[in-house]
């Protein structure tokens, strides 16, 4: 088992044992603080099983994972790349009066 979804797992149960007991007393920032540690567990759990996931893929199959990342930073740099600002077409932002 790895150690991020070791831990994800103590954290989440903490969340769970943290919640019961401010439930008991009617201590609702022990829930909420329960409720939140549970839900950090399950999310570092994500992580690790997400991350357990494509190190088995990229392993299995080095060349798809290569196109897939070329392919996701190619897409990130159009969303990133500002193509309506002025200076990136210097042609669109002349006015009539100007030419």
């Amino acid at each position: 088992m790895d150690k991020d979804k070791a831990e994800g797992i103590v954290e989440e149960l903490t969340g769970k044992t943290q919640e019961a007991i401010g439930e008991a007393l009617g201590d609702t920032e022990a829930q909420i603080a329960g409720t939140a540690r549970e839900l950090s567990g399950k999310a570092r759990q994500l992580y690790a099983d997400t991350t357990s996931i494509v190190r088995d893929k990229t392993v299995s199959s080095p060349f798809s994972a290569l196109a897939i990342m070329a392919f996701v930073g190619f897409v990130l740099g159009v969303m990133w790349s500002d193509n309506r600002s002025p200076r990136a077409n210097p042609r669109s932002a002349r006015t009539n009066d100007q030419v």
